[in-house]
């Protein structure tokens, strides 16, 4: 079983060299979407999250809504275990995936096999594992005899194609994704999709942030709007979702 608990927590980040600075600080206030206050040292803290309750158990699918800045990537990160909890309680019970940077650790020197390794070694994937399944991720990927070459080499396209094939090996309790991943040309979108599709059904618990209100609809049965770092909303995604975006078109009053 996984579970997420938070009670009252809240994110602080402190920035320095901002005091007295007037015209900066409403320049962060703007870019960020937190709050500007000041810690017991005087120095300029930033809240980026402030007082989410909630509770994710399994077969949660949630989807976060909100504008650029309201705190949907701090709190997968936080979700994710990259920041702590300035206050409050956060307690995360299962293992955690995270497809918010699915490029992350590769080396453009070395070649695509070995970025497999490279890769699979931070998502925590054994190496004995990743050379029982390297042949099936080299399919996979498409990059026949390109996976000795340098990853320097590749298209964008190409890298794009092998990590998402050594990230998506991951089969979490809890997934972490931010925005729905689109990969290749049209052939390989349907496999990727496909993929993605089947990972997404094996994960007990799944955190989405996305502004395509389709994808929330197809995919989430809870949504939290999140605004200013606060939560505005957090209901059933048709429930949200009309408010956020409007009804749609046609839809009974």
């Amino acid at each position: 079983m996984a579970s997420i608990q938070f009670q009252n927590v809240c994110v602080d980040f402190a920035i320095y060299n901002a005091n007295g600075r007037s015209l900066k600080k409403r320049l962060m206030q703007v870019a960020t979407g937190g709050q500007i206050g000041a810690d017991d040292q005087g120095r300029v803290v930033v809240r980026a999250l402030e007082n989410l309750s909630f509770n994710f158990n399994d077969g949660d699918r949630v989807g976060l809504l909100g504008h650029n800045g309201a705190g949907k990537s701090t709190l997968l990160r936080l979700l994710g275990k990259v920041y702590e909890p300035s206050s409050g309680t956060a307690r995360i019970c299962g293992e955690i995936g995270s497809l918010i940077d699915i490029s992350l650790g590769i080396d453009p020197e070395a070649t695509g096999r070995e970025n497999i390794y490279i890769r699979g070694a931070l998502l925590g994937i054994s190496k004995a594992r990743m050379t029982r399944e390297i042949d099936d991720i080299v399919n996979f990927s498409e990059l026949g005899d390109f996976i000795d070459m340098p990853l320097r080499t590749y298209s964008s396209g190409m890298h794009l194609r092998l990590a998402f094939a050594v990230s998506t090996m991951v089969r979490p309790e809890i997934l972490l994704m931010d925005e729905w991943l689109a990969v290749g040309d049209e052939g390989f979108k349907h496999r990727a999709e496909q993929r993605l599709t089947e990972l997404v059904k094996a994960t007990n618990i799944l955190v989405l942030a996305t502004h395509s209100r389709g994808l929330i609809e197809h995919t989430c049965n809870r949504v939290i709007w999140l605004e200013h770092g606060k939560i505005r909303m957090d209901g059933d995604p048709q429930s949200v979702t009309d408010v956020y975006f409007g009804p749609k078109a046609g839809a009974d009053d």
